[in-house]
């Protein structure tokens, strides 16, 4: 299964790093160019233990929508969302948060995907996916540091 991490130092408190990676609002800001919109479930604020939310995006000159759940949620330091319906065969994306000293946490993303459709699925992940997803992520977790870093 495909997997990345991302490792984003931010200087601000982990409680607010925790809660704005956890913000609908602050998710549907960072994503704006893909046009994403909460359609379904939360819709807005923040996601906590069971919450679901429904979002529907472009991606890759694709429209896609995907329903993730809040399967765990350990307040400030984790919280894992899992797809429940939507395009990937398996979407697992875990947040971590961690002080660091100097008033720094540092966010850390794990996400594990899996595409449909078998060997022709993988070769999709290994040639364009997993890149663009990085990418995506990592354009999300820089929209949060300096939103959080500018507050």
């Amino acid at each position: 299964m495909p997997s990345f991490r991302i490792e984003t130092p931010i200087a601000a408190p982990i409680s607010a790093c925790f809660d704005a990676a956890r913000s609908v609002d602050a998710h549907l800001a960072s994503m704006s160019r893909s046009g994403e919109r909460a359609v379904a479930g939360v819709t807005s604020g923040l996601l906590t233990f069971g919450d679901a939310v429904t979002w529907e995006a472009r991606h890759l000159g694709i429209r896609f929508r995907m329903t993730a759940t809040i399967t765990i949620l350990e307040a400030p330091h984790r919280f894992v969302d899992e797809q429940v319906a939507g395009p990937f065969d398996a979407w697992w994306h875990e947040h971590t948060f961690a002080e660091r000293p100097g008033g720094v946490t540092l966010m850390t993303d794990d996400v594990r995907f899996r595409s449909p459709l078998g060997p022709l699925g993988a070769v999709v992940d290994r040639l364009v996916l997993t890149r663009y997803l990085h990418r995506l992520i990592d354009a999300r977790a820089q929209w949060l540091r300096s939103t959080l870093e500018a507050s």
